[in-house]
């Protein structure tokens, strides 16, 4: 393995350790930033409202490319510096009406980031030209968009393919008779047929995912493509997970294999090897039913016999925490992140209630769940100061302004965008950049491991999951009080690279 320091710290030291009580410090800044959007809609555009965080520019800041709904979407450019954040508006090629949703990949591994834009009519590839420009890139790619409810996304690179295999999941299907209930729209697997994509191959039973995810569960280096759907809008259905082996159909894994039959109203996942065992546990979540899933018996002949562990980690978030409306919440995004760099992973989770829905929180605060030494997770957004009660839906956790502590973004239904400056105080940190030649550059399905003393950290290279948002760039790593650290990455096809030791508080590149 080659390490090549590209990023220095950009504001001098960050501070020591961390204690597990301590909690970083937000300040709004999204009129003071320029962050002026909103994602607008009634029926269509009760889900989605995503984000996807991607530098467009190459100047090592992330820009923001954001949904709209019924309004146009938008790119805004980073022009952030370590005290204030800032963004503007560009001309991007992106501004179509309908999307719910956006995910960054490079699709043509040119090394121009691409964007996948999810929407209510046709979904639509868009090509990197470099510097925050793109171009509609369907025909050219083979890219079969189809007129369906499209709100969830994930990708992959399968064994030997020069192109990414896409996973879209499509929501209710307006045309039918059964609508409302009961009308779901097929999945869709487009996989790579030369330099583009084949015919849409459809993944039935679909019900009406609203978030999905390729991933290693078992740690066999096989990707399964897991699906959390709505209950809401299906009859019969569940949460799923295919099967994917190449040059073969999908298929579902069976009750005979291990799999449990599971009923939430499935809204988003996200991941992360929390114990560091090797493999990862899965965060869903739902209307008052959030689930932490661990696998039973971990082992590469494992069976996906999943328990659920969120009472006892401290992660139900099933009401508000905070106000007197004490009816059950409604979660959304869902992501891991060490937002106090204290080395172990935190936990922010998006709520807002659907629609005016009587049963259900109106004043639903998000979540911020600060993970302590004893693995248990514990409510800090009030005393962090990024407890919104707007009805909130994507979102993502992401260092804007380079300084090393994790900010928030976060796009509310009918509301503003909103964004939160991470004021600290953080302990230092990593961010691991993975590259290598040819297909998939960004190493999507590779696994980096980093090691500070006895202490380790594990976590899988996705594109997906969420609810309708993307990250696209440096994997961070909190180090708490540790100057430097060991890194090693497990490459999608197989290959383990050896200890690399590097220094803290900066931005790594990894390459194989």
């Amino acid at each position: 393995m080659r390490l090549i320091w590209v990023a220095a710290l950009l504001a001098g030291p960050v501070a020591g350790p961390v204690a597990a009580q301590e909690v970083p410090q937000f300040v709004e800044e999204t009129a003071a930033a320029g962050l002026a959007h909103q994602f607008s809609g009634e029926w269509e555009y009760m889900v989605g409202g995503g984000v996807a965080a991607f530098d467009c520019n190459a100047d090592a800041l992330p820009d923001l490319a954001l949904a709209g709904g019924t309004a146009p979407a938008a790119l805004m450019v980073n022009q952030s510096t370590a005290g204030a954040l800032g963004f503007a508006p560009v001309d991007s090629g992106i501004e179509m009406e309908g999307v719910t949703g956006a995910y960054p990949i490079d699709i043509d591994s040119d090394g121009i980031t691409d964007l996948v834009l999810l929407r209510v009519g046709e979904n639509v590839v868009m090509r990197g030209l470099g510097d925050c420009r793109f171009e509609r890139a369907n025909e050219a790619w083979g890219f079969d968009g189809g007129d369906a409810w499209s709100t969830a996304f994930a990708a992959m690179w399968e064994e030997g393919a020069a192109w990414p295999t896409l996973a879209i999941g499509n929501y209710i299907n307006q045309r039918e008779e059964a609508y409302p209930w009961g009308s779901c729209t097929a999945n869709w697997l487009h996989r790579p047929e030369g330099t583009g994509f084949g015919a849409p191959v459809e993944l039935k039973p679909s019900h009406c995912a609203l978030s999905m995810l390729f991933t290693d569960w078992n740690g066999s280096g096989k990707k399964a493509l897991r699906v959390s759907n709505d209950r809401e809008y299906y009859e019969g259905g569940q949460e799923q997970m295919w099967h994917l082996e190449p040059g073969q159909p999908p298929r579902l894994y069976t009750p005979d294999e291990g799999w449990k039959r599971l009923r939430i109203w499935g809204m988003g996942i996200a991941s992360t090897d929390l114990d560091a065992d090797g493999y990862p546990e899965f965060y869903l979540t739902s209307m008052a039913d959030n689930k932490l899933q661990r696998l039973v018996t971990p082992g590469p002949d494992a069976l996906p016999d999943y328990t659920d562990i969120a009472w006892a980690r401290g992660v139900t978030a099933h009401r508000p925490f905070m106000g007197e409306d004490l009816r059950p919440s409604t979660g959304w995004h869902a992501q891991f992140a060490d937002v106090n760099n204290d080395a172990r992973a935190d936990l922010f989770v998006a709520k807002g209630n659907v629609w005016e829905m009587p049963d259900f929180a109106m004043a639903d605060p998000n979540n911020l769940l600060l993970q302590g030494a004893d693995g248990v997770f514990v409510e800090s957004a009030d005393k962090a100061g990024v407890a919104s009660t707007q009805a909130s839906r994507g979102g993502a956790v992401v260092d804007l302004n380079g300084d090393g502590a994790l900010d928030l973004v976060v796009v509310n239904r009918n509301g503003p965008v909103q964004v939160w400056r991470n004021t600290g105080p953080v302990g230092n940190w990593l961010a691991v950049d993975l590259r290598q030649p040819g297909p998939n550059p960004t190493g999507i399905g590779a696994w980096v491991e980093v090691r500070t003393g006895d202490h380790l950290q594990r976590h899988e290279i996705t594109s997906g999951g969420g609810h309708v948002s993307g990250i696209w760039g440096p994997q961070h790593f909190g180090l708490g009080a540790a100057t430097e650290a060991e890194v090693r990455v497990i490459w999608p096809d197989g290959r383990v690279s050896d200890w690399q030791r590097v220094a803290a508080n900066a931005v790594a590149t990894v390459t194989p």
